[in-house]
């Protein structure tokens, strides 16, 4: 398999989607990794791993209607593996593979076949101390936007991912890239005050166009950087209750075409009216229950 991504927008050619089944027990709220999966286990409305099963075959059948190939890891007993792009993420012709949470690790070893099919040359580890999760990671052609925190209490916030060690080793592997750091607001409990990954915030679409919760940013220059980078007017900026359900983390087949939850209703006709976009609409709310969406649940593998 020749690996290729370059951006998030490019007609989608292979990807590996995660695995509903098998999920196990409702985790306990000391369990809970991210503040949305905090929210829904004290509301007692965890999803079901029915409800989340139907809502993933139909995000599959929206991808082979496209006629993408559809890669699933294998499933693993009583394991949480709906979101595939926390356990690696692709750039270029390269596989890197994240150091994630300690609770997440035995995910990967569901990826070996997939992996048996990537060069390894190809195959990148990161250092121990390096911590990064595909979430955070948004590629724009030449320009790697990075999600990150670096304040002190990094180690003490479970919803801190992606740190600077890893940044210094994706500016090592990509000498050639614009590296572009943002720093995020972080909370773990309350998801309306807090940013899991980057995609949860900002999310390139279509042809030069992006979705932008500018309140996601710790810091202004931040969010100017996105601006000069994409311009204002095409930029379609969310409230907090759509970042809260996830209106960032939408999913592009092609610059022409994007799955997007079936509620984001001023989101998808914004999509549909003003940019020209096909927006393909899917029940996804349950999946947002436990801290992640549609691009959360994906791995990509080539585009064009």
């Amino acid at each position: 398999m020749q690996l290729n991504i370059k951006n998030e927008t490019a007609r989608l050619k292979a990807v590996v989607l995660g695995q509903p089944h098998s999920m196990g027990k409702d985790p306990l709220l000391e369990e809970t990794y991210d503040a949305k999966s905090y929210e829904t286990v004290s509301n007692g409305n965890y999803p079901t791993e029915e409800d989340i099963a139907n809502e993933m075959d139909a995000f599959e059948k929206v991808l082979r209607k496209y006629h993408v190939e559809v890669l699933r890891p294998l499933i693993l007993p009583n394991s949480n593996q709906v979101f595939a792009r926390d356990v690696a993420f692709v750039i270029d012709d390269k596989i890197i593979t994240s150091n994630i949470i300690p609770d997440r690790a035995d995910e990967q070893e569901a990826y070996a076949p997939i992996y048996s099919r990537i060069a390894f040359n190809k195959i990148y580890n990161l250092p121990e101390k390096a911590h990064v999760e595909g979430g955070d990671v948004v590629l724009h052609d030449d320009i790697i936007f990075i999600g990150t925190y670096t304040r002190e209490d990094y180690p003490n916030k479970k919803t801190a991912r992606t740190n600077s060690y890893a940044i210094s080793f994706i500016k090592e592997l990509f000498p050639d890239k614009t590296i572009i750091p943002l720093e995020l607001k972080k909370n773990d409990t309350n998801p309306r005050e807090g940013i899991l990954h980057l995609d949860c915030t900002f999310m390139p679409v279509g042809n030069g166009k992006a979705i932008l919760y500018p309140d996601g940013f710790l810091e202004p220059e931040g969010i100017q950087t996105v601006v000069d980078i994409f311009g204002k007017d095409n930029i379609f900026e969310i409230t907090q209750e759509e970042m809260y359900w996830m209106n960032t983390n939408i999913f592009s087949i092609s610059p022409e075409v994007v799955v997007s939850e079936e509620h984001f209703t001023r989101l998808n006709k914004h999509l549909q009216d003003a940019w020209g976009l096909t927006v393909e609409t899917i029940p996804y709310r349950e999946i947002s229950k436990m801290g992640g969406l549609l691009r959360c649940s994906t791995l990509p593998l080539i585009r064009e």
